[in-house]
């Protein structure tokens, strides 16, 4: 008989946000108020992750192909996150939330950068959730990125040093990718991470996800077999679904 994750909670689970700019949309109202709508979400899935006992949860907020949205959209966008900044942060330091923004920053404004780093900075020694804010991020560039870090230090181009370069590092593997708002690709997010998680996509929209929609998910990753290049009849029980084992 397979093995399940029957009893298993995802340690690192990882979204990709979609369906701000739709919800908006069918509602006659501005994309940015769907983005709006987008960070309430966020704040559900928070709270609803923590209380679930997920370790890590890890956010597709904007890509590096991203930047080809339309200006005032790109610009509300960057004012969304700042004021959510300053207005979650406290709330996120007080949960014990530990916050990272994970993509290139070289793009942003000097004061934007500012705040990415301070937000990190007060919320660093929290451990019961590292929430992972991706933000220009692109699979493609996180993988050029650590090789180019590699090869200025001179080191060889493994797979386990590429894996230490990488800018989600910090975190173990995600073990269940979720994507909203009904389309059925990954879009350039976590492309060396994520080879081994397990998928769900799910139709609704971003901003009307909610705990049941997670428990969804959760429920979906418990009824899979984790094999990790193995056979159902070599995984004993206690392993299946070990979320710190790497892909053979």
């Amino acid at each position: 008989m397979a093995k399940t994750n029957s009893t298993v909670v995802p340690h690192h689970v990882a979204i990709v946000m979609d369906g701000n700019g739709r919800w908006a949309t069918r509602r006659f109202l501005p994309r940015i108020a769907g983005h709006k709508q987008g960070v309430s979400a966020l704040n559900r899935c928070v709270q609803a992750c923590m209380e679930r006992g997920i370790g890590v949860l890890t956010v597709f907020a904007f890509s590096s192909e991203n930047w080809n949205r339309p200006p005032e959209e790109v610009s509300g966008l960057m004012e969304l996150l700042g004021l959510s900044l300053a207005r979650e942060v406290p709330s996120l330091k007080a949960n014990g939330v530990q916050l990272h923004f994970v993509g290139d920053r070289q793009r942003l404004s000097d004061k934007f950068r500012a705040g990415l780093t301070q937000a990190e900075q007060a919320t660093e020694g929290n451990q019961r959730l590292v929430l992972n804010v991706c933000f220009n991020y692109g699979g493609r560039w996180d993988i050029a990125q650590a090789a180019r870090k590699l090869a200025a230090e001179g080191q060889e181009i493994t797979e386990m040093a590429l894996d230490r370069a990488l800018a989600l590092a910090h975190v173990p593997d995600p073990d269940l990718v979720i994507r909203t708002g009904g389309e059925l690709r990954i879009s350039n997010f976590l492309l060396w991470q994520a080879a081994y998680s397990e998928f769900h996509f799910s139709d609704k929209l971003w901003p009307d996800f909610d705990d049941a929609a997670l428990d969804e998910a959760i429920a979906v990753y418990r009824s899979r077999e984790r094999r990790f290049g193995q056979t159902s009849a070599q995984l004993a029980p206690e392993s299946a679904g070990d979320s710190t084992m790497k892909a053979a």
